[in-house]
């Protein structure tokens, strides 16, 4: 068996929710700003994966992911998040597939922001609960 890295999981999620109708970009955690901030010299773009928090869990078995995303304002925010939902768990579901029996996955999502247009360097996240 393989053992799947966070890093795997952040970046399933981000091009899943990415790729979902509706979603503008995912929206960074508090974290992932402070530190682009703290930076001395021009920030670099924060990665789509920045709006994307994974962890394995070892008290409760399986992954918890929590995608923050930004949508478009001309979609439902409960439709495209459940959409977001269904997507990310079934790809992260699928990844740890590959790699094994797959875990139980839980996904959160979060609606940040809603918007008419893509603003600059975003990308969107989501979050959702499934076992």
């Amino acid at each position: 068996m393989t053992i799947v890295s966070a890093v795997d999981i952040h970046q399933t999620a981000a091009r899943t929710a990415l790729a979902v109708p509706g979603v503008v970009g995912l929206q960074p955690s508090l974290g992932y700003q402070l530190a682009s901030a703290a930076q001395t010299r021009q920030p670099a773009a924060l990665p789509p994966e920045a709006g994307i928090r994974a962890e394995h869990s070892p008290e409760a078995p399986g992954w918890h992911v929590e995608v923050r995303c930004i949508l478009h304002e001309d979609r439902r925010a409960l439709d495209t998040a459940r959409e977001v939902r269904r997507q990310v768990r079934s790809a992260v579901t699928a990844h740890l597939s590959r790699h094994g029996p797959p875990e139980p996955v839980t996904i959160l999502v979060t609606v940040t922001q809603t918007l008419s247009h893509a603003p600059e360097g975003s990308a969107p996240s989501v979050e959702d609960t499934s076992a």
